[in-house]
């Protein structure tokens, strides 16, 4: 039977205290998310001999999360990846978002999603433990347009599945792009052991500021060709123009077309040994890959042990980045009266390997 507990993680300089709340399936896989930030702080799945173990890395404190890192298992927003400049035209007004990230703005600004806390309500039924977080952004927050009301709902049910569906809805036309920046390692030391798939005939090549460059490219002929489920590390051993400049992936991929808002499989994931599979389906247009290539060991987690660089990855499944300033990208316009909807789960086919 699933459940759904709370308890206190500690409180933020100047705000109201945290608390972190724990899904469990009932059947061996178990979430812990924490109302800071949305933080998804760790999640527990079993392998194919039954041993649990962490999928997500995580940081020790909520000290840890409030200081600046890298968007640990953060809810980010009010825009998931760069705004060129940190400035968009929306019905013939420029709006500014402050620059967080080599002259851009970056995952909504320097307090976008992913310092706020969030109202929390949890309840349980005979197949699922659910989480509901709220936020409510004002007009003018980060230099966003319309106040807007966002939720955030995580379910963990019985077969496994993990899944987090997010809703927004505004009073002015205003721009959003919403995403989990968890870093994940099915376990191992790093990633680079890990196989790689993604259903996407076409990334997006960057400039030196994370920037598009131009039209979505193909992947074909490229080391951004997991159309076949690759070795990690063997794909980030191609010499590369775009990986040289990166350090690694840290690159959007164009999904293959679906019906809006119907769930498809975006990527496959699996540990060495295949003792943990991880598929990630989504309603999203894109899926940002990034192998933690600025880590360098300055983050530990709760066992002490270092955040290293190409030690973990982020699938983070979203809209394009600059979008705002793209009319042909998929719009991320949301005006009065619309509501946003978007769903993305992760699925351990192995739990039900036979």
């Amino acid at each position: 039977m699933p459940t759904v507990h709370r308890k206190p993680f500690g409180r933020a300089h100047g705000q109201s205290e945290t608390d972190l709340w724990t899904l469990d399936s009932g059947t061996g896989v178990r979430a812990e998310i924490l109302t800071y930030g949305g933080v998804l702080h760790s999640l527990t799945v079993p392998d194919t001999a039954g041993e649990p173990g962490p999928v997500v890395r995580s940081l020790p404190a909520l000290d840890d999360y409030t200081d600046k890192n890298p968007y640990f298992g953060a809810i980010v927003g009010r825009y998931a990846n760069r705004i060129a400049h940190g400035r968009f035209t929306l019905d013939g007004t420029t709006h500014h978002i402050p620059a967080n990230d080599r002259g851009h703005a970056l995952h909504g600004g320097p307090d976008g999603f992913h310092t706020k806390i969030w109202e929390a309500t949890g309840h349980r039924t005979d197949t699922a433990a659910v989480l509901r977080l709220t936020l409510h952004s004002p007009d003018g927050d980060m230099g966003f347009p319309g106040a807007l009301d966002v939720t955030a709902t995580y379910t963990l049910d019985t077969t496994g599945t993990l899944a987090v569906d997010y809703t927004a809805a505004t009073d002015r036309p205003t721009v959003v792009n919403l995403t989990n920046h968890s870093y994940l390692n099915l376990g191992d030391d790093d990633i680079l052991g890990h196989t790689l798939q993604v259903d996407a005939d076409a990334y997006l090549p960057v400039d030196t500021g994370s920037i598009p460059e131009g039209p979505p490219a193909p992947v074909t002929g490229t080391p951004f060709d997991l159309t076949t489920a690759h070795r990690i590390g063997e794909r980030l051993d191609h010499p590369d123009a775009q990986l040289d400049q990166a350090g690694g992936y840290d690159h959007c991929w164009v999904l293959r077309p679906a019906t809006p808002g119907t769930l498809r499989r975006a990527a496959r994931l699996t540990a060495p040994g295949d003792r943990r599979t991880l598929e990630l389906w989504t309603t999203e247009p894109g899926l940002q890959i990034y192998t933690a290539n600025q880590l360098d060991g300055a983050f530990t987690d709760g066992a002490g042990r270092r955040h290293q660089r190409h030690g973990s990855l982020c699938l983070e499944t979203q809209h394009l980045p600059d979008s705002p300033n793209r009319p042909g990208h998929p719009s991320t316009v949301l005006r009065p009266g619309e509501t946003l909807r978007s769903r993305t789960e992760w699925r351990f086919p192995h739990l039900r390997a036979d």
